[in-house]
Protein backbone atom coordinates (compact mmCIF):
# COMPACT_ATOMS: atom_id res chain seq x y z
CA UNK A 1 0.00 0.00 0.00
CA UNK A 2 3.20 2.22 -0.29
CA UNK A 3 2.30 5.14 -2.05
CA UNK A 4 5.76 7.35 -3.77
CA UNK A 5 9.36 6.55 -2.40
CA UNK A 6 8.46 7.52 0.88
CA UNK A 7 4.83 7.64 3.02
CA UNK A 8 5.28 10.20 6.02
CA UNK A 9 4.71 8.27 9.43
CA UNK A 10 2.33 10.62 10.83
CA UNK A 11 -0.12 9.99 8.24
CA UNK A 12 -1.72 6.91 7.52
CA UNK A 13 -1.75 5.68 3.95
CA UNK A 14 -4.71 3.71 2.42
CA UNK A 15 -7.28 4.45 5.68
CA UNK A 16 -10.17 6.47 6.09
CA UNK A 17 -10.83 7.31 9.72
CA UNK A 18 -13.47 8.72 12.35
CA UNK A 19 -12.16 9.65 15.51
CA UNK A 20 -13.68 10.10 18.56
CA UNK A 21 -16.81 11.25 16.47
CA UNK A 22 -20.18 12.23 18.53
CA UNK A 23 -23.27 13.80 16.94
CA UNK A 24 -26.56 15.03 18.61
CA UNK A 25 -30.04 15.92 17.08
CA UNK A 26 -32.08 17.77 19.38
CA UNK A 27 -30.57 16.28 22.64
CA UNK A 28 -30.50 13.02 21.23
CA UNK A 29 -27.08 11.14 21.21
CA UNK A 30 -26.57 9.77 17.47
CA UNK A 31 -22.61 9.22 18.10
CA UNK A 32 -20.99 8.83 20.92
CA UNK A 33 -17.02 8.53 21.15
CA UNK A 34 -16.75 6.61 17.60
CA UNK A 35 -13.99 5.33 15.88
CA UNK A 36 -13.65 4.18 12.77
CA UNK A 37 -10.94 2.77 10.73
CA UNK A 38 -11.36 1.68 7.07
CA UNK A 39 -8.56 0.03 4.92
CA UNK A 40 -7.90 -0.16 1.52
CA UNK A 41 -8.36 -3.70 0.29
CA UNK A 42 -10.58 -4.69 2.88
CA UNK A 43 -14.52 -5.13 3.70
CA UNK A 44 -15.85 -3.27 7.19
CA UNK A 45 -18.79 -4.31 8.27
CA UNK A 46 -20.53 -1.66 10.32
CA UNK A 47 -23.56 -3.42 11.92
CA UNK A 48 -26.57 -2.37 14.70
CA UNK A 49 -30.17 -2.16 15.80
CA UNK A 50 -32.49 0.85 14.01
CA UNK A 51 -31.29 4.44 15.69
CA UNK A 52 -28.29 3.17 16.36
CA UNK A 53 -26.38 5.73 14.69
CA UNK A 54 -25.03 3.53 11.40
CA UNK A 55 -26.13 6.24 8.81
CA UNK A 56 -25.05 9.14 11.15
CA UNK A 57 -21.44 7.82 10.95
CA UNK A 58 -21.75 7.73 7.16
CA UNK A 59 -23.09 10.90 6.62
CA UNK A 60 -19.87 11.83 9.24
CA UNK A 61 -17.18 10.49 7.54
CA UNK A 62 -18.80 11.90 3.47
CA UNK A 63 -19.68 15.02 4.64
CA UNK A 64 -23.29 15.39 4.58
CA UNK A 65 -23.61 15.95 8.04
CA UNK A 66 -20.94 17.61 10.55
CA UNK A 67 -19.53 15.93 14.15
CA UNK A 68 -20.08 17.72 17.36
CA UNK A 69 -16.80 16.36 18.28
CA UNK A 70 -13.96 14.38 16.73
CA UNK A 71 -12.34 14.09 13.19
CA UNK A 72 -12.79 12.48 9.76
CA UNK A 73 -9.31 11.79 8.42
CA UNK A 74 -8.26 10.79 4.98
CA UNK A 75 -5.05 9.11 4.30
CA UNK A 76 -3.72 11.48 7.70
CA UNK A 77 -6.04 14.41 6.23
CA UNK A 78 -8.57 16.15 8.29
CA UNK A 79 -11.41 16.59 5.77
CA UNK A 80 -13.95 17.20 8.72
CA UNK A 81 -14.54 20.36 7.04
CA UNK A 82 -14.39 18.88 3.36
CA UNK A 83 -17.68 19.22 1.14
CA UNK A 84 -18.87 15.91 -0.27
CA UNK A 85 -17.90 16.96 -3.45
CA UNK A 86 -14.24 17.35 -2.18
CA UNK A 87 -13.99 14.12 -0.94
CA UNK A 88 -15.50 12.03 -3.80
CA UNK A 89 -12.76 14.02 -5.79
CA UNK A 90 -9.94 12.49 -3.44
CA UNK A 91 -12.31 8.72 -4.34
CA UNK A 92 -14.23 9.13 -1.50
CA UNK A 93 -17.78 7.46 -2.90
CA UNK A 94 -20.91 6.75 -1.38
CA UNK A 95 -24.74 5.01 -1.61
CA UNK A 96 -27.54 5.84 0.05
CA UNK A 97 -31.16 4.04 1.36
CA UNK A 98 -32.97 6.77 -0.66
CA UNK A 99 -32.13 6.42 -4.22
CA UNK A 100 -30.39 9.58 -5.86
CA UNK A 101 -30.12 8.82 -9.14
CA UNK A 102 -31.52 11.22 -12.15
CA UNK A 103 -34.73 9.63 -13.06
CA UNK A 104 -35.07 11.00 -16.10
CA UNK A 105 -31.92 9.81 -17.66
CA UNK A 106 -31.69 5.88 -18.57
CA UNK A 107 -29.82 3.48 -16.22
CA UNK A 108 -26.82 3.70 -18.60
CA UNK A 109 -26.86 7.51 -18.56
CA UNK A 110 -26.97 7.52 -14.58
CA UNK A 111 -23.62 5.70 -14.51
CA UNK A 112 -22.15 7.22 -16.90
CA UNK A 113 -22.51 10.76 -15.32
CA UNK A 114 -20.74 9.46 -12.47
CA UNK A 115 -18.07 8.05 -14.86
CA UNK A 116 -17.77 11.10 -16.31
CA UNK A 117 -17.88 13.14 -13.47
CA UNK A 118 -14.57 11.24 -11.54
CA UNK A 119 -12.74 12.10 -15.36
CA UNK A 120 -13.18 10.04 -17.70
CA UNK A 121 -13.62 10.67 -20.94
CA UNK A 122 -16.66 9.54 -23.33
CA UNK A 123 -15.68 6.40 -24.58
CA UNK A 124 -14.31 5.27 -21.67
CA UNK A 125 -17.05 6.33 -19.09
CA UNK A 126 -19.40 4.20 -21.75
CA UNK A 127 -17.00 1.24 -21.54
CA UNK A 128 -17.38 1.45 -17.41
CA UNK A 129 -21.03 1.92 -17.60
CA UNK A 130 -21.46 -1.01 -19.51
CA UNK A 131 -19.10 -3.29 -17.56
CA UNK A 132 -20.86 -2.54 -14.34
CA UNK A 133 -23.93 -2.83 -15.71
CA UNK A 134 -23.32 -6.61 -16.92
CA UNK A 135 -21.55 -6.95 -13.24
CA UNK A 136 -24.62 -6.26 -11.30
CA UNK A 137 -27.13 -7.68 -13.76
CA UNK A 138 -28.47 -4.78 -14.99
CA UNK A 139 -27.62 -4.51 -18.51
CA UNK A 140 -30.60 -5.27 -20.10
CA UNK A 141 -31.95 -2.51 -18.09
CA UNK A 142 -29.76 -0.29 -19.70
CA UNK A 143 -32.10 1.77 -21.52
CA UNK A 144 -34.70 1.84 -18.98
CA UNK A 145 -35.56 5.46 -17.14
CA UNK A 146 -34.17 5.21 -13.51
CA UNK A 147 -37.29 6.22 -12.01
CA UNK A 148 -39.07 2.86 -13.47
CA UNK A 149 -36.91 0.69 -11.71
CA UNK A 150 -37.75 -1.49 -8.89
CA UNK A 151 -36.47 -1.05 -5.13
CA UNK A 152 -33.85 -3.87 -5.79
CA UNK A 153 -32.29 -2.56 -9.06
CA UNK A 154 -32.66 0.92 -7.93
CA UNK A 155 -30.54 -0.06 -5.00
CA UNK A 156 -27.82 -2.09 -7.67
CA UNK A 157 -28.21 1.27 -9.84
CA UNK A 158 -27.00 3.14 -6.61
CA UNK A 159 -23.65 0.55 -6.23
CA UNK A 160 -22.81 1.05 -10.17
CA UNK A 161 -23.17 5.17 -10.28
CA UNK A 162 -20.77 4.72 -6.69
CA UNK A 163 -18.02 2.67 -8.66
CA UNK A 164 -18.02 3.86 -11.91
CA UNK A 165 -16.41 7.07 -10.00
CA UNK A 166 -13.36 4.08 -9.71
CA UNK A 167 -13.22 5.15 -5.66
CA UNK A 168 -10.40 3.78 -3.43
CA UNK A 169 -13.02 4.30 -0.73
CA UNK A 170 -16.71 3.44 -0.91
CA UNK A 171 -19.45 3.31 1.56
CA UNK A 172 -23.08 1.35 0.98
CA UNK A 173 -25.90 2.49 3.09
CA UNK A 174 -27.86 -0.88 2.90
CA UNK A 175 -27.15 -2.09 -0.72
CA UNK A 176 -28.88 -5.59 -0.50
CA UNK A 177 -31.86 -3.88 0.58
CA UNK A 178 -34.89 -5.33 -1.99
CA UNK A 179 -32.72 -8.04 -3.06
CA UNK A 180 -34.75 -11.30 -3.54
CA UNK A 181 -31.89 -14.01 -1.66
CA UNK A 182 -31.11 -15.43 -4.94
CA UNK A 183 -29.47 -12.77 -6.16
CA UNK A 184 -27.61 -11.91 -3.04
CA UNK A 185 -24.38 -14.44 -3.51
CA UNK A 186 -24.12 -12.45 -6.78
CA UNK A 187 -24.19 -9.21 -5.03
CA UNK A 188 -21.41 -10.62 -2.44
CA UNK A 189 -19.20 -11.30 -5.40
CA UNK A 190 -19.62 -8.35 -6.46
CA UNK A 191 -18.89 -6.31 -3.40
CA UNK A 192 -15.61 -8.86 -2.60
CA UNK A 193 -14.48 -8.06 -6.35
CA UNK A 194 -14.46 -4.05 -5.30
CA UNK A 195 -12.04 -5.43 -2.72
CA UNK A 196 -9.69 -7.84 -4.74
CA UNK A 197 -9.46 -6.59 -8.03
CA UNK A 198 -9.80 -2.80 -7.46
CA UNK A 199 -8.43 -2.52 -4.00
CA UNK A 200 -10.52 -0.53 -2.22
CA UNK A 201 -11.95 -0.22 1.16
CA UNK A 202 -15.46 -0.79 1.46
CA UNK A 203 -17.43 -0.05 4.17
CA UNK A 204 -20.96 -2.24 4.33
CA UNK A 205 -24.13 -1.48 6.08
CA UNK A 206 -26.81 -3.76 5.72
CA UNK A 207 -29.61 -5.79 7.66
CA UNK A 208 -28.96 -9.11 6.12
CA UNK A 209 -26.67 -10.95 7.88
CA UNK A 210 -25.84 -13.84 5.96
CA UNK A 211 -24.26 -11.15 3.40
CA UNK A 212 -22.32 -9.42 5.94
CA UNK A 213 -20.58 -12.36 7.77
CA UNK A 214 -19.74 -13.99 4.49
CA UNK A 215 -17.92 -10.81 2.96
CA UNK A 216 -16.66 -8.70 5.47
CA UNK A 217 -13.32 -8.86 7.28
CA UNK A 218 -13.95 -6.76 10.12
CA UNK A 219 -17.14 -5.96 11.48
CA UNK A 220 -17.53 -2.98 14.12
CA UNK A 221 -21.26 -2.86 16.35
CA UNK A 222 -22.78 0.26 17.29
CA UNK A 223 -25.54 0.45 19.69
CA UNK A 224 -27.04 3.58 20.98
CA UNK A 225 -24.65 5.69 18.83
CA UNK A 226 -21.73 4.37 20.95
CA UNK A 227 -18.96 1.13 19.92
CA UNK A 228 -20.46 -2.01 21.17
CA UNK A 229 -18.06 -4.52 19.62
CA UNK A 230 -15.59 -4.94 17.05
CA UNK A 231 -13.88 -8.10 15.75
CA UNK A 232 -13.93 -11.06 13.18
CA UNK A 233 -17.29 -12.01 11.52
CA UNK A 234 -16.47 -15.39 13.58
CA UNK A 235 -16.01 -13.03 16.85
CA UNK A 236 -19.23 -11.32 16.72
CA UNK A 237 -21.25 -14.11 16.11
CA UNK A 238 -19.83 -15.40 19.50
CA UNK A 239 -20.80 -12.26 21.42
CA UNK A 240 -23.40 -12.26 23.85
CA UNK A 241 -23.47 -8.69 24.09
CA UNK A 242 -23.97 -8.12 20.22
CA UNK A 243 -26.50 -11.12 20.74
CA UNK A 244 -28.51 -8.94 23.39
CA UNK A 245 -28.54 -5.98 21.69
CA UNK A 246 -29.29 -6.53 17.92
CA UNK A 247 -28.97 -10.10 16.47
CA UNK A 248 -30.39 -12.65 18.85
CA UNK A 249 -29.30 -15.76 20.20
CA UNK A 250 -30.84 -17.59 17.75
CA UNK A 251 -28.84 -15.42 14.83
CA UNK A 252 -25.36 -15.35 16.30
CA UNK A 253 -25.28 -18.78 16.28
CA UNK A 254 -27.36 -20.18 13.46
CA UNK A 255 -24.68 -21.17 10.34
CA UNK A 256 -24.79 -18.34 7.41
Amino acid sequence: MTEGSKTDDTRRPGTLRAASVSRAFDGVQALREVTLELHRHEVVGLIGPNGAGKSTLVNVLTGFDLPDEGTVELEGRDITRWSPHRRGRQGLARTFQHSRSFRGLSVRENVEVAALGSGSGPRAARRRADELLERLQLGAQAATPAGALAGGDERRLGVARALATEPRFVLLDEPAAGLPEAEVPDFAAVIRSVRDEHGAGVLLIDHNMALVMDVCDRIQVLDHGAPLAEGAPAEIRANLDVAAAYLGESAVHEDP
